[in-house]
């Protein structure tokens, strides 16, 4: 059994990291969609990627150079994606009995070369930055899958990987689809549809699926409740299920936890979700997605990392 900061460290790396890559991404996105803003207008309307990213309304950039300020390379803000890449770094210094050399050698290179960008102008550049940070993300993530041993520690990645995306997705979604009714075969804004897909790397995979037919529901559906998409929220919650009854095994600890069955719980309303009755009250339906993922992340706590020693010893 893995030591309690070594499974916390590992977990917080799989969470930074994915949440770096969902911030450049959805930042990139939106840098994009503003390029053919109607001329005359000087006003860059950022409430939806605010509400996505948990900003309170009124808060934050107002401007394109600001926007990557603030949500890439602002130090000091602990959710931008230089701050992500530094506290994944941390940990993973912190564990590197338990990482591979590469993996270390490859977190370590992403960490220096955001820094090096950080003091280079970075706003100039927004869109080769993004491609970098998310090139360097999946190369960690394949480094990781390759080179280090599928047992406890990698399963703690895992789950703080996807239980990070299974959240993201859904707030996303939210901020998209709140103040927007989808009637039946409703098309909606072509745009917005577009840039949600892809700040979920999902518009080709959509297209495959569904053709170039962009009606709200399908997006809605396809992000939500497919099962093969890999940044679905289906597929998150079914990933962090499976990692988590893998923990409870090596671990040696009774099957059915806390833990274990908040994911089943969830992972089985996504199975058996219908995208008609969720799109009556997306917001309730998001937000409890939403508020599920926090508390898998209190239960998975208090049974790896924050437990009293007697528990663990009666185990």
């Amino acid at each position: 059994m893995l030591l309690s900061r070594v499974a916390d460290a590992l977990y917080w790396i799989g969470r930074y990291l994915e949440r770096a890559e969902h911030i450049v991404r959805v930042v990139d996105v939106r840098l994009d969609l503003g390029i053919d803003r109607r001329l005359g207008s000087d006003r860059w309307n950022f409430d939806r990627l605010r509400a996505s990213l948990q900003v309170p309304s009124g808060e934050g950039p107002d401007g394109p150079a600001a926007l990557v300020e603030a949500f890439v390379f602002d130090v000091t803000n602990r959710n931008s994606v230089a701050s992500c890449i530094t506290q994944a770094r941390e940990n993973a210094r912190q564990v590197r009995e338990e990482i591979s050399s590469d993996m270390w050698q490859q977190v370590n290179e992403l960490f220096l070369r955001v820094r090096q960008a950080c003091a280079s102008a970075p706003s100039t550049r927004p869109h080769f930055l993004a491609r970098l940070v998310i090139d360097g993300i999946h190369l960690f993530q394949g480094i990781t899958d390759a080179t280090m041993g599928h047992g406890e520690g990698w399963r703690y990645l895992q789950v703080g990987r996807f239980l990070e995306r299974a959240g993201a997705t859904a707030l996303l979604l939210d901020a998209h689809f709140r103040d927007t009714p989808v009637a039946p075969g409703a098309t909606g804004d072509r745009s917005s549809s577009v840039s949600l897909l892809r700040s979920c790397a999902a518009l080709e995979a959509y297209c495959r699926c569904y053709t170039a037919d962009l009606r709200l529901g399908r997006v809605a559906e396809f992000l939500l409740l497919d099962p093969e998409f890999p940044r679905s929220v289906r597929f998150a919650a079914d990933r962090v299920e499976t990692a988590l009854q893998a923990l409870a095994r090596a671990t040696a600890r009774p099957a059915g936890g806390q833990a274990e069955r908040l994911a089943g719980r969830l992972h089985a309303s996504l199975d058996y979700g219908q995208v008609d009755e969720i799109l009556e009250d997306p917001h309730t339906y998001l937000d409890g997605i939403g508020r599920h993922c926090a508390q898998i992340h209190a239960a998975l706590y208090q049974t790896y990392v924050g437990y009293r020693i007697e528990s663990a010893l009666s185990a």
